[in-house]
């Protein structure tokens, strides 16, 4: 646990799992042995539950582990969750041109609430990078669904 940059990002219940592994303690007996319910350590370890910093410290204290270790690896893992969620909120922005968005500040689009506006103006006037972005970042179920609802008007040449 010396290093915990190697571990920054992975939940600690994963670490955990492998310390117990590591010294053959098995987790139902390590559980009961700090006064924790089995089901609350196996779903932890599973990575199903975050880490609580008292459980963190009455783990620490029974493997001899340095003081704030496991609750560390919960705040990396929470902030790298986080950085997830942000991202996943908007497209990758250095792959659309904000001329595509004239009329508005491109960093105030609410990504969600105008994703059939969005779809359409890049689908209309994006290149192929842009309307891959927005094919990944909606998803193609999405990005078909609005494409197949818009009213297309055909382009015509006048023959007057």
């Amino acid at each position: 646990m010396n290093n915990l940059l190697k571990y920054k990002g992975i939940h600690p219940g994963i670490v955990l799992k492998r310390e117990l592994k590591k010294r053959s303690l098995k987790q139902r007996p390590f559980a009961m042995d700090i006064g924790e319910y089995p089901q609350t350590l196996n779903a932890i370890t599973n990575g199903k539950r975050n880490l609580n910093r008292p459980l963190a410290l009455k783990i620490e204290k029974k493997l001899g582990l340095e003081e704030g270790a496991l609750a560390i690896l919960q705040t990396y893992y929470d902030i790298a969750r986080e950085k997830e969620n942000l991202q996943s909120k908007t497209p990758n922005l250095s792959l659309l041109k904000e001329s595509l968005f004239w009329d508005t500040n491109i960093n105030q689009i609410d990504w969600q609430k105008q994703r059939k506006a969005v779809i359409n103006r890049i689908f209309e006037r994006g290149s192929e990078t842009e309307k891959n972005e927005i094919i990944r970042f909606y998803g193609k179920p999405i990005v078909d669904n609005v494409l197949r609802t818009v009213a297309r008007k055909p382009y015509t040449v006048s023959t007057e």
